[in-house]
């Protein structure tokens, strides 16, 4: 009985819930999406073979933008490529993977969720690489594109859950100990302080730079995370109620690519297509700047 009621207890919230964020997104991502447009802007998305960088891809592709679907796998990426060209009407974007020699928007959104522990080939615990140091590097290997090519924007794609990380300087591969949840949030957090510092470095030179939390979406990301056999169709059900479709988790992204509104802003963090406050611990200068020297050294940017 009791699980027949917290059943349709949740049915019941998930579907007022639902109804009303589809009101809400159906009217707001249209504005979004039509009211301007990216024709003639270069855009790169990591990570844009599947959720929410390839749901952010395809819109900025319907935007009229050259889209560069930054991906690990290239057999991925060219069947995300075709599905979106698919989608698309005809005189829509184009989407190209190639060098380009002016780059508009930058949106490092690949990264990877409480995996096993493993280390990149260059010895780097995955989820403090893959999530942090690939887009520091990525990033600094293309900012005097952007500089070149300003305005210009580039946004990280981070989380909430950086409220429970810090950045441990003294194992920060994470070879004493190592917890999969902690060491995601040390990596969203890593990401916070990556954008702070940033930003400060190229304020003037046209450049805004900003990250973002795109929320709880249904994406491929939580495949590492073990849920019971059992418990499996009602975390199916409440993911399907409760969380984002990967297009509305791509809505904060595509915000702040295009809206002219944030067109000046830098160095803030957004959810929702919202600014957001910050905790302490993300706005620490001195911490960013440690974690920024840090970063330069494992990426061999400076010995």
């Amino acid at each position: 009985m009791a699980a027949a009621v917290m059943l349709a207890l949740v049915l019941g919230a998930g579907g007022v819930l639902l109804m009303a964020r589809r009101m809400r997104s159906r009217s707001q991502v249209a504005v979004r999406l039509y009211a301007g447009s990216m024709r003639g802007k270069t855009v790169i998305v990591t990570g844009a073979s599947s959720g929410v960088g390839k749901a952010t891809a395809a819109a900025l592709f319907r935007m009229h933008a050259r889209v560069i679907m930054a991906c690990r796998d290239r057999a991925r990426a060219e069947r995300a490529a075709a599905e979106i060209r698919a989608c698309a009407e005809d005189g829509e974007g184009e989407l190209v993977i190639k060098h380009e020699l002016k780059l508009d928007v930058l949106i490092n959104n690949a990264g990877v969720f409480r995996c096993p522990y493993t280390k990149t080939e260059d010895g780097f615990e995955m989820q403090f690489c893959v999530n942090h140091l690939s887009h520091f590097l990525l990033t600094h290997l293309l900012t005097e594109l952007m500089v070149r090519s300003a305005p210009s924007r580039i946004l990280v794609v981070s989380s909430k859950l950086y409220k429970y990380g810090s950045i441990r300087f003294d194992d920060v591969n994470s070879e004493n100990e190592y917890d999969p949840a902690f060491c995601y949030s040390q990596s969203k957090l890593a990401n916070l302080l990556f954008v702070r510092e940033l930003a400060r470095r190229l304020e003037g030179q046209g450049v805004t730079v900003n990250s973002l939390s795109p929320g709880m979406v249904r994406t491929n990301l939580g495949r590492h995370v073990h849920v019971p056999l059992l418990l499996k169709p009602l975390f199916f059900l409440v993911s399907w109620l409760f969380f984002k479709s990967p297009d509305e988790g791509a809505e904060t992204p595509v915000f702040l690519a295009s809206s002219p509104d944030v067109a000046n802003v830098t160095g803030k963090f957004f959810s929702n297509c919202h600014e957001e406050v910050l905790l302490p611990s993300a706005l620490d200068d001195g911490t960013a700047k440690r974690l920024w020297d840090l970063s330069e050294t494992m990426v061999g940017m400076k010995s």
